[in-house]
């Protein structure tokens, strides 16, 4: 019997959430000085600024949050999240962080000195910022394809061997103190890295006694990648091939805020104990006692059960083909998105969407603005203003690719909400050639300038 498909779970509460009207939100996005990080939540009609800890939590996980142990030393819901992670990844040394860069931090505190060069898969934002911050380098080695919108390539996350293995072998200074794989690569569009290149990688990486760890932030969302489009993962389960994936690495740092289903919270896990004891002094300077790492008792018991739920095949189904969903939309009324989908979000292609506004000008965001405008839909810009200035000439950055996230939170939106967020983006898209000018910043952060950018709209 063919039947529609249908999500595993039922609705025990919703949130209103306010419509507004394009005269508010014109008035709104300019006084938030065309910075959609300065709205208030309550002017958003639908908010995909960010899939991190904008999720519903499961009522199992809700119960968890009941009975959180939050004793400051030696929680019991510490040591149920330590035996959850030991179980889920295979590594031996854990430490929480109340979020994902606040693993970076702590991890690079360690591992990170002035002058290192740091390869990975197109680092996410945080990552390439507190390697920069430190006065290092983040090296991309994505493969080409990443960067080509209009190609299929089922492992777009995919790291480049070659410009890999190039970079260690020419390292003659010992200047390259781990490689970072990010898994799904959220820059590169939330693609998905392969078991045979996360092998590789470890290859390349052992003949070099260079360390690899994972930004692991959507690691469930790749292994459910891996299940379904790599040869001889079909039979396994999620569960089994993220075990596999954590075999070869020598750690990872996590926002659990992503596929751990939580609020906040994140974690570093590693197998080499020189580097957890290092990391533990970091830990307590930054983030409070080894035992907590600035997490209530009661998002540690929370997250537990989150990764327990996000490494499940059935969930990760309804998560993803959400996602494809709306991806599918966009495709059929011809609008450029990155592709295949990614597991997390949808990316607009900037470049081809508005290529009559000039990169200078901030196309990517003059769209994220005007998706606003036209329906109260709240994206973020993954482009140049997100690449920051380069850190030695001062010039911004234009990445090969100009991209709109629109990050879909887990559980939290419908199939109608989806339909909306095409029907205005189709809107937008037949009326494209209009636009001709975009923002001029006005006043930016020296690092991580996104966030607090402010901008001035430009007028003929």
């Amino acid at each position: 019997m063919n039947l529609p498909y249908a999500e595993p779970y039922k609705t025990k509460m919703v949130e209103y959430i306010k419509p507004s009207t394009i005269e508010e939100r014109r008035q709104w996005i300019k006084e938030a000085d065309y910075n959609l990080f300065n709205l208030t939540s309550d002017k958003v009609f639908i908010d995909l600024l960010t899939d991190s800890g904008t999720g519903a939590m499961s009522d199992k996980q809700w119960a968890e949050m009941m009975i959180g142990d939050e004793s400051y030393a030696g929680s019991q819901s510490f040591l149920k999240l330590k035996e959850t992670v030991k179980q889920i990844t295979g590594f031996s040394y854990f430490l929480p962080t109340h979020q994902g860069r606040a693993a970076e931090n702590v991890l690079f505190s360690v591992l990170v000195k002035e002058g290192n060069i740091i390869p990975g898969n197109s680092h996410f934002d945080t990552t390439k910022g507190h390697i920069e911050f430190r006065k290092a380098t983040a090296l991309d080695c994505t493969i080409d394809e990443a960067f080509d919108t209009t190609v299929y390539h089922p492992f777009k996350g995919n790291v480049n061997i070659e410009k890999l293995e190039a970079a260690l072998k020419n390292d003659t200074e010992d200047r390259i103190p781990f490689v970072i794989v990010t898994v799904t690569c959220n820059s590169a569009g939330g693609q998905p890295v392969s078991i045979e290149n996360i092998k590789q990688v470890s290859e390349v990486c052992k003949k070099y006694d260079t360390p690899l760890y994972f930004d692991a932030a959507r690691f469930a969302e790749n292994a459910y990648f891996i299940k379904i489009r790599e040869e001889g993962y079909q039979d396994k389960t999620i569960k089994e091939i993220v075990k596999e994936m954590f075999s070869y690495a020598d750690g990872m740092t996590m926002s659990a805020k992503k596929d751990g289903l939580v609020n906040m919270g994140g974690f570093i896990a590693l197998n080499n104990e020189e580097v957890y004891k290092k990391a533990t002094v970091f830990n307590i300077m930054y983030e409070g006692f080894i035992t907590y790492g600035g997490l209530n008792g009661r998002d540690m018991g929370a997250l537990a059960v989150g990764l327990d739920e996000a490494t499940e095949f059935d969930y990760l189904e309804t998560r993803i083909e959400q996602v494809a969903f709306l991806g599918q939309q966009l495709v059929d009324a011809g609008i450029p998105v990155q592709q295949p989908f990614g597991g997390h979000a949808i990316f607009l292609d900037a470049n081809k969407f508005v290529p009559t506004i000039p990169r200078n000008e901030y196309r990517a965001q003059a769209l994220a603005i005007e998706l606003y405008i036209a329906g109260g839909i709240r994206s973020v810009e993954i482009g140049t203003i997100l690449a920051d200035r380069d850190p030695f000439t001062h010039k911004n950055r234009y990445p090969e690719l100009e991209l709109v996230r629109l990050a879909i939170p887990r559980r939290t939106y419908s199939l109608n909400h989806m339909r909306y967020i095409a029907a205005v983006l189709k809107n937008i898209y037949a009326s494209r050639d209009q636009a001709k000018r975009g923002y001029k910043i006005i006043d930016e952060a020296p690092i991580m300038r996104h966030f607090t950018v402010k901008l001035e709209k430009l007028v003929d």
